[in-house]
């Protein structure tokens, strides 16, 4: 299983390698002038301007700062916001707990939902269940998040007035956060109706980030437990007298997730790049929202050490999800 572990993590050398060749790159091809946005509306002299470029490197050879860039992350250094002039790796793990918050929420009520509506999908093959499942699963998977949000904070929120707009928590409730988890820290904080609040403006956000991986989660759980229920193991267990909950439970859903772990494990990426529209949507103040107002204000160093956090969270899941392979199916070790 060792050996294992170190050919899975192997791979993620070269990966991480990449992704920062692209995340470094990725900012500067953008057209703007990172110096000018900081200067605002203000007529900055050419010596100053030439200054401040050389102040913070952009004067040197692309390869030479890739390189610097490169040395820096390797030490644990993603370098300090030009505009906040607050270190990367700090904000990032401040702002992280609110997009992890959201996309837990999210990945629960997908698997939870996609998961069981897969398998009874599968089940009764060819049924009106099968075909509403796949239905309203293809019509989940086809709808964009910008326009699915949008129309869900019209309906709840502006006609029917039962969910905020955006936001985490309302503003009647203050608190010093302490895990920076809003739902843990209203409960810890013990004011009344702080967790209600709380979770009423997590409802919006979740259904729209949730439902494109409950769609493909859906269809692949169905795809995986067809293809499973064919096998002979299952015919002889149910020639046994088995109990088609046992058949179906036991025999049959544990083989069919290794296909279905997989997706879950790429829907994470799915949910952290979803959390970036989602999250600008509702001003919710996570890694997405952050990412954003980053590019816009050309802020190379947040750009690039964001792109680089979120890429190794998405490996590390990745690598998780590798190694539960191993777990379920010990052949695949070999």
């Amino acid at each position: 299983m060792l050996r294992f572990f170190i050919s899975r993590f192997a791979v993620l050398i070269p990966t991480f390698l990449g992704v920062s060749l692209i995340a470094f790159s990725f900012i500067r091809m953008l057209p703007g002038d990172p110096v000018m946005l900081l200067s605002g509306e203000r007529v900055m002299a050419p010596e100053r301007h030439a200054q401040i470029m050389h102040d913070l490197g952009f004067d040197r050879p692309m390869y030479v700062q890739y390189f610097d860039y490169l040395v820096k992350v390797l030490h644990g250094d993603l370098g300090t916001s030009i505009v906040t002039k607050r270190p990367v790796l700090g904000e990032f793990l401040t702002l992280f707990p609110a997009t992890l918050e959201l996309s837990l929420c999210a990945i629960i009520i997908a698997v939870c939902l996609g998961v069981p509506a897969g398998v009874f999908a599968a089940v009764k093959r060819g049924t009106w269940f099968d075909q509403s499942v796949m239905g309203v699963a293809l019509i989940g998977y086809s709808m964009p998040i910008f326009w699915w949000g949008l129309l869900l904070i019209i309906f709840f929120s502006g006609y029917l007035g039962w969910t905020p707009v955006s936001g985490r928590i309302s503003l009647m409730y203050f608190f010093k956060p302490v895990t920076g988890f809003m739902l843990i820290d209203s409960l810890l904080s013990g004011q009344k109706g702080a967790f209600a609040s709380a979770v009423s403006y997590l409802i919006l956000p979740t259904i729209v980030l949730a439902t494109i991986p409950l769609a493909v989660i859906a269809r692949q759980t169905r795809s995986a437990m067809l293809e499973v229920l064919g096998e002979d193991y299952v015919r002889t267990a149910r020639s046994k007298g088995l109990k088609p909950l046992r058949v179906v439970g036991v025999h049959a859903l544990r083989n069919a997730m290794i296909p279905v772990i997989t997706t879950i494990g790429l829907q994470i990426g799915v949910l952290l790049a979803g959390a970036i529209l989602t999250e600008t949507i509702f001003s919710w103040p996570g890694i997405g929202k952050w990412m954003v107002d980053s590019v816009f204000k050309r802020d190379y160093a947040v750009v690039q050490g964001g792109l680089l956090l979120i890429a190794g969270v998405i490996m590390l899941v990745n690598l998780i999800v590798d190694v539960l392979y191993g777990f379920i199916n010990p052949r695949i070790r070999h």
